[in-house]
């Protein structure tokens, strides 16, 4: 029996290590993926999203039964609220793949990196707007740069930053409207993907007929990567979800910049895109904001650990 209980603390103690590690290697995966997707550069990007539809679901439905969640995803369907939602989030998610790779593909990484370092700053401006959640000082302040940087980069460009904002707001609401379903990551995805892949078969194979489909005719290698989409679309998820249950969400906030981060990087060292002088403004002051917001969730969490005077007398 004593041993029984040393084993389960020796999990708790290294569980935040796993979780870590896992978040972390989740969000490298996700900062690296550019790096794969422009291998498959000679296929058109609606065509690469069909293929990871269709593929993450051949991957995701046995991870489904192996889980035991079977149950989950058949109650699903017998909720007609929640197949909505997870109807308008499947389109959401689709919408964010399919700027995402276009923007990789086309030489416009480093505007997905910025919509990517937004994101979390458009959270906390949806979590005000549809959630009745207040601003700190310190949160108002990040938003406002954030504004301010994407002015910058508006007058820089001659034209509004349409990919960093696509980005940042289809996955900002895609989140928020989760967050309203309440169903566990694998079980939603799953469903989110099984709806999906109904409209991605069909356009499949009418691409397959009229001879313009990439898979089958281009070389073998190319057939691998479009089916390997579901593993760069469902390992990363897996992992966070592996990390997020057990790290505190403030190192979540943290690590998440990984991501973004990894793509700033290849977009200057491996696929040299110009980095203007405004530019640099425009991501210093998303830096800045970011850094408020780091600080705002760190002081977040302390508050939070400690004892509450009013319940412990």
């Amino acid at each position: 029996m004593n041993r029984f209980f040393l084993k389960i603390k020796m999990f708790q103690s290294i569980g935040p290590l796993v979780g870590g590690l896992s978040a972390g290697g989740a969000f490298i995966i996700w900062g690296l993926s550019p790096l794969y997707w422009r291998l498959l550069v000679e296929v058109p990007p609606f065509e690469i999203i069909l293929h990871r539809i269709v593929w993450s679901l051949a991957l995701l439905l046995p991870l489904v039964l192996i889980s035991g969640q079977t149950r989950d995803l058949v109650r699903v369907f017998r909720r007609p609220r929640m197949l909505l939602l997870l109807s308008l989030t499947a389109l959401l998610v689709a919408a964010n793949w399919l700027i995402y790779i276009w923007a990789v593909n086309n030489g416009f990484v480093l505007q997905a990196s910025l919509g990517y370092y937004i994101n979390p700053l458009v959270n906390v401006m949806l979590g005000m707007i549809f959630l009745g959640e207040r601003l700190t000082r310190r949160q108002g302040w990040a938003v406002g740069l954030a504004g301010l940087g994407v002015a910058i980069q508006t007058v820089d460009l001659g034209t509004i930053p349409w990919i960093s904002l696509a980005l940042a707001f289809s996955f900002g609401i895609y989140g928020l409207i989760r967050k309203m379903a309440a169903i566990e990551a694998l079980v939603g995805l799953t469903v989110e993907t099984l709806i999906l892949s109904i409209p991605a078969v069909a356009l499949l194979w009418h691409l397959d007929v009229i001879g313009q489909g990439a898979f089958g005719r281009d070389a073998l290698g190319t057939d691998l990567l479009l089916v390997g989409g579901a593993l760069v679309t469902a390992v990363p998820l897996l992992l966070f979800n592996i990390g997020a249950r057990r790290i505190h969400l403030a190192t979540v906030g943290l690590l998440q910049y990984i991501s973004p981060s990894g793509m700033f990087l290849l977009a200057m060292l491996r696929f040299h895109e110009p980095v203007a002088p405004l530019r640099w403004v425009t991501f210093g002051l998303i830096w800045t904001a970011l850094g408020l917001y780091s600080v705002e969730l760190l002081a977040l969490a302390k508050r939070r650990r400690q004892p509450n005077p009013a319940r412990s007398s």
